[in-house]
């Protein structure tokens, strides 16, 4: 049997949503990164983190809220995306005036990162220790998109173009001095440009989970409507049906009428006020002689011509 439906239904739990738990993340990372890499006094490391701190709170007051406001839980959630947004472009706006490099999508150092699923700051920093010192995302650093050069990924020349290894191999006869046929290491990325990278790579996460969330949000609010509409139709089943009305009354306790220390056999029945004094009511009825004699005083008797 269906539960009946109620007027304001579950709402909260949004510790359990993934994109609060990224967004959370990239509040944590993002606290240190201005700490370490921009300037306290900076404008900037108040907007970043306050932009940071909006995604993740506006999560929160939008799905806390959605119980009783649809209308609120969609913009809230729109305010998070673009709160990210905000700091999506601010760190690429800090890799741009160092001239750092901003990694591309396919990076495998970011794909190492996702696919660690990091939750807390700590794990974040171990990644940035592992791409520095070359432990991870080696397909990254000789190649774009990270490749190992021209020729892909795997190493092999592509089809259609003639190998410059094979072509260096074949004169290894001549007197010249050899050359290497691997090229020269690129230098180790800095902490600052690993660290920006992997936060973008986390935005680009939590906002491709919050475009999936507005998505659903929207989905349930044309199928089932906002808080004013449930509420418009609940009232309307209650009146049709009476019966249920007064059943879910008479289920309700009856608060209790019994006075403190009388007993369930005693009714309790208003005391009657006392009777006041003789001399009270005396005094009262010679104030009323007072005033009529006062008033048949300072009054003209009019006489007829």
């Amino acid at each position: 049997m269906a539960e009946p439906e109620k007027l304001i239904p579950k709402h909260g739990g949004y510790r359990k949503l993934k994109s609060f738990q990224v967004a959370q993340l990239i509040y944590d990372v993002t606290v240190r990164f201005c700490d370490r890499y921009i300037d306290k006094r900076s404008r900037t490391h108040d907007q970043m983190v306050q932009a940071a701190r909006s995604g993740v709170q506006n999560i929160a007051e939008g799905s806390q809220a959605s119980g009783t406001s649809k209308k609120t839980e969609l913009k809230l959630t729109d305010v998070a995306r673009s709160s990210l947004e905000e700091l999506k472009l601010d760190y690429q706006d800090f890799l741009r005036h160092r001239n750092l490099p901003e990694w591309e999508h396919e990076d495998p150092r970011r794909e190492e990162l996702i696919a660690r699923r990091c939750m807390t700051a700590d794990e974040v920093a171990a990644w940035a220790k592992d791409v520095h010192d070359g432990r991870c995302g080696q397909h990254g650093r000789n190649g774009r998109n990270g490749q190992d050069g021209p020729s892909g990924r795997s190493g092999q020349p592509k089809a259609g173009k003639t190998s410059t290894l094979s072509t260096r191999s074949t004169k290894s006869t001549e007197p010249t001095p050899s050359l290497s046929s691997t090229p020269s290491p690129a230098p180790s990325p800095t902490y600052r440009e690993i660290a920006a990278n992997g936060a973008l790579a986390l935005i680009k996460v939590a906002t491709s989970l919050l475009d999936r969330q507005l998505a659903a949000q929207e989905k349930a609010f044309l199928a089932e409507g906002g808080f004013t509409e449930r509420l418009y139709r609940l009232r309307s089943q209650a009146r049709k049906n009476p019966d249920q009305r007064e059943s879910s009354t008479q289920s309700r306790p009856a608060p209790s009428t019994r006075s403190i220390g009388s007993t369930p056999s005693t009714k309790s029945t208003p005391c009657p006020p006392p009777p006041l004094p003789h001399a009270e009511a005396t005094k009262g009825r010679t104030e009323e002689a007072k005033r009529i004699r006062r008033f048949r005083r300072f009054t003209p008797i009019s006489t007829g011509n």
